[in-house]
């Protein structure tokens, strides 16, 4: 696939990181030092503008099958985006950091007469994909990682193993989990593994589970979840973009939210736009403050600043006063793990949420790539078995590499297999496989 990325911000490099080895990539900026971050990739650079006909015609924009625009200035990358689409037939992807511009450009999506008039296929905003997750993770107790599949009818858990889990200490094969659930993956020390019957569950594993939502339920509440721990209040620290919308969409629940902001203005603002959340008007690294509002006996502080030093600390404040659950904003990516190492229960990143939307949306989506777990060192793809395959059993199916088949769906059928379940020609299968193993289990089974 050849992938033309304007922009050579934080974006870019992950993406082009991620994908250089596989794909034919171009990155453009009117910035040299920016393009000699890529120097040491197998990839391409030019010197300037994507509004410019010359600089995308250099790019080879009429052979590109993605164009993504990630400058800093939307509607540079608005601009891009128009100019790819006019030169050829690229999937065009537009970042914005403004929720205005979200909403204008899907204005004019809507109201676009046909297909062809549409000059932005995907726009991506950051801020608002982080939401979403922060969002399904509270809406879901204990959980970790939060994906739906088959409209709903599948879904992707993730959970911690705490000192009180009772699958603490106990093989695989010995824990009686519920029918139609499976656990598909478990990450330990940074590490992702398909595990087997024979495997034990390790203080602080984080389990991977697929199954169909009454079953991942019943299990999450016999296993992971204390029946108690419906969240009743939160607290987010930040009231910028993601803390404002956060609170937007959590007042449409019955929990309970106090958002603190240090900024006095912002706080008015705040006030006049919400309506059952409290505004407090504070910093939130601020101890005593803390203290004095109960911090300590929030179900789940959120810290959502601009800051990740600030984030961490008023994470880490919030958990020492008695906090039960801190999830924390990140934007470098390279410190997830280690605020999950120091204490943060879930640490999210508005960056690993764009890279996450470009490939499940995008760029793996030819692969049939639904989901990414771990940074990316899992992947939950479909396959369409091919119309030739030969009735077998799953204990029989010999796969080339490790990997859970998780669901099969056969017309309407959603089917979570066990070793007799047989695979037919023309099922649909999800399949939950390492990254690199993603293509042999793709190949074995004939989907190209």
């Amino acid at each position: 696939m050849k992938i033309v990325i304007y922009g050579a911000g934080d974006i870019a490099s992950i993406v082009a990181t991620e994908f250089f080895e596989d794909h034919d990539i171009i990155v453009i900026d009117p910035d040299v030092e920016k393009l000699n971050q890529f120097s040491q990739l197998d990839l391409s650079t030019i010197i300037g503008d994507a509004s410019n006909i010359n600089v995308l015609t250099k790019a080879d924009i009429k052979n590109a099958d993605v164009f993504i625009a990630s400058s800093e200035t939307d509607e540079a990358n608005i601009v891009g985006c128009i100019m790819a689409k006019y030169l050829s037939c690229a999937q065009t992807v537009c970042l914005v950091s403004r929720k205005e511009c979200k909403n204008s450009l899907k204005i004019i999506r809507d109201n676009a007469l046909k297909e062809d008039d549409i000059n932005i296929n995907f726009v991506v905003w950051p801020e608002e994909l982080l939401t979403r997750e922060i969002f399904s993770i509270l809406t879901v107790p204990d959980a970790l990682d939060v994906e739906s599949f088959h409209q709903g009818r599948a879904k992707l858990l993730e959970y911690r193993v705490k000192e009180d889990t009772p699958v603490l200490g106990k093989k695989l094969k010995d824990i009686d989990f519920e029918n139609e659930t499976l656990v598909v993956g478990i990450a330990r020390n940074d590490n992702l593994f398909i595990p087997n019957g024979n495997d034990e569950i390790q203080l602080n594993d984080k389990c991977i589970l697929m199954g169909t939502p009454d079953g991942l339920d019943l299990t999450a509440l016999k296993f992971f979840v204390d029946e108690k721990s419906r969240i009743k209040n939160v607290a987010i620290i930040g009231g910028g973009t993601v803390g404002f919308e956060l609170a937007s969409l959590l007042e449409k629940t019955k929990i309970k939210v106090k958002l603190i902001e240090k900024d006095y203005k912002r706080c008015e603002i705040l006030s006049e736009n919400l309506n059952k959340t409290l505004v407090l008007n504070a910093d939130g690294t601020n101890s005593e403050f803390l203290t004095r509002e109960g911090i300590g006996q929030m179900d789940v502080v959120i810290a959502v600043t601009d800051s990740d030093e600030k984030n961490l600390l008023c994470s880490l404040l919030s958990k020492q006063m008695g906090a039960t659950r801190v999830i924390t904003r990140v934007e470098q990516l390279a410190t997830v793990p280690l605020f999950e190492n120091v204490g943060v229960d879930v640490a999210v990143s508005p960056k690993q949420a764009a890279l996450n939307e470009i490939k499940n949306q995008i760029i793996d989506s030819k692969m049939g790539i639904l989901a990414t777990v771990e940074r990316g060192l899992g992947k939950v793809q479909e396959i369409q078995v091919r119309n030739d395959f030969k009735d077998i059993t799953l204990m029989e199916l010999k796969l080339p590499c490790r990997a859970v088949i998780a669901i099969i769906q056969r017309g309407t059928r959603i089917i979570i297999p066990k070793g007799q379940t047989l695979i037919r020609a023309n099922d649909s299968l999800l399949v939950f496989t390492m990254a690199d193993d993603a293509q042999k289990i793709r190949d074995f089974f004939g989907s190209k």
